[in-house]
């Protein structure tokens, strides 16, 4: 019995650790505004994003991985794009390098 449950620990632990992974960040309380909001919203559904959609391939993982990252990338472009047009101050950061 016990011989079982050392050989399935690390699996658990593994399906453990894959849950947290499509966590998303918590919004700050000065970022939830309705402005915010609706940035956010048009960076997920704007026209990038859905170019980028019709080009997936669920069944290709080296092209779903590329694509998420891309997505990720055009949603942040997106998004504070949004935030300038409405005059709301750009979190900080840099943008993050692409790799090639």
């Amino acid at each position: 019995m016990r011989a079982g449950l050392r050989r399935s620990a690390p699996l658990v632990l593994l399906l453990l650790a894959g849950c947290s992974l499509f966590r998303t960040a918590p919004v700050a309380p000065e970022d939830d505004t309705p402005e915010h909001r609706a940035c956010r919203e048009e960076a997920r559904t704007g026209p990038a994003a859905r170019a980028l959609d019709r080009q997936r391939n669920p069944s290709n993982d080296f092209n779903t991985t590329r694509l998420d990252q891309e997505q990720r990338l055009v949603e942040i472009r997106a998004y504070r794009d949004c935030l300038r047009r409405h005059g709301l101050t750009l979190p900080g950061g840099v943008e993050p390098l692409r790799s090639r």
